[in-house]
């Protein structure tokens, strides 16, 4: 029996396989980790990337769920690897509302949004790997928490008896850095993190959904040509992220794109062989031959 299964990386399999229905069972088993209560998925109703274009930034999927409360939300999954990402997660949220409001509707029939971020590069400073972020109201003098009457929300009345929190419908965010993920598999949860840090999954892994995952992300089930894409969004992503840390870390204040220009040119020859023993070691793990990685490194 195998050890370990290699799958896809996550932010592929946004743009490829959650576009279709039969694969929404992985969504659920991450999404009911994440948000500790059972999560269905009811429809697929925007998606940004396309498989046809590999070297695409915006990887998002926003998705219908219900949850264990029979409440319908909507959901944002998303990797992007660009300067000012934070900003793009407002407008992420903020687009969803918009665009799932018909003109002439009441605000009542606003959806819950949950924005959910897998980030694959620094983003910023903390002692975690799973972050979440809700609106409060709080009190200026009293530091007490402000409540919402339930008549001032209509759809969720009869839902959620009793008093509301601001964050019962205001948006939601939660951001996963696997870069700070130290390995220690604790968790369900952590076992999904695990997953999508090294785009494997370890036999000795039990949470819900996780043989779907192995199932349907298997690299080895993937099509040659569609492997050979896949490949060659990988060194891209590689490259790419490769690009951006020289940047960073040469503090291009001028701005993302002459210090992403400059961090190329400079990252090349300054980190060459570094960077491309990172993007060997991505590539020997999807079971591409030694020999193409050669021709794709030159």
């Amino acid at each position: 029996m195998d050890q370990v299964r290699t799958i896809i990386s996550f932010d592929w399999a946004i743009k490829t396989v959650f576009r279709d229905k039969a694969n929404f069972d992985v969504l659920e088993g991450f999404l009911t980790a994440l948000l500790k209560e059972r999560i269905t998925v009811v429809e697929l109703i925007d998606s940004e990337g396309s498989p046809a274009r590999e070297d695409l930034k915006t990887n998002r999927v926003d998705i219908m769920v219900r949850n264990s409360r029979d409440e319908l939300m909507i959901i944002e999954v998303q990797y992007q690897s660009e300067a000012g990402y934070f900003s793009r997660m407002v407008y992420g949220t903020s687009k969803v509302i918009v665009d799932h409001l018909a003109a002439g509707m009441p605000y009542a029939d606003v959806k819950k949004v949950i924005s959910i971020s897998i980030v694959y590069f620094d983003i910023g400073l903390g002692d975690d790997y799973v972050y979440h972020g809700r609106t409060a109201f709080e009190g200026i003098h009293t530091r007490h928490l402000f409540q919402v009457q339930e008549e001032t929300v209509g759809y969720l009345t009869g839902l959620r008896p009793g008093k509301l929190k601001p964050w019962d419908i205001f948006p939601e965010y939660y951001i996963i850095t696997l870069k700070q993920f130290n390995e220690d598999v604790r968790d369900e949860l952590d076992q999904w993190v695990y997953a999508f840090k090294h785009s494997e999954v370890r036999a000795d892994f039990t949470a819900p959904s996780m043989e779907a995952l192995k199932d349907k992300l298997d690299v080895l089930k993937m099509s040659p040509d569609g492997r050979k894409t896949y490949e060659k969004y990988l060194l891209n992503r590689a490259q790419e992220e490769g690009v951006m840390a020289d940047a960073r870390a040469k503090g291009h204040a001028e701005g993302h794109a002459e210090g992403h220009a400059e961090g190329r040119a400079e990252g090349r020859a300054e980190g060459r062989a570094e960077r491309d023993a990172e993007i060997r070691a991505k590539l020997e793990g999807s079971g591409m031959p030694p020999g193409e990685i050669d021709d794709l490194l030159v």
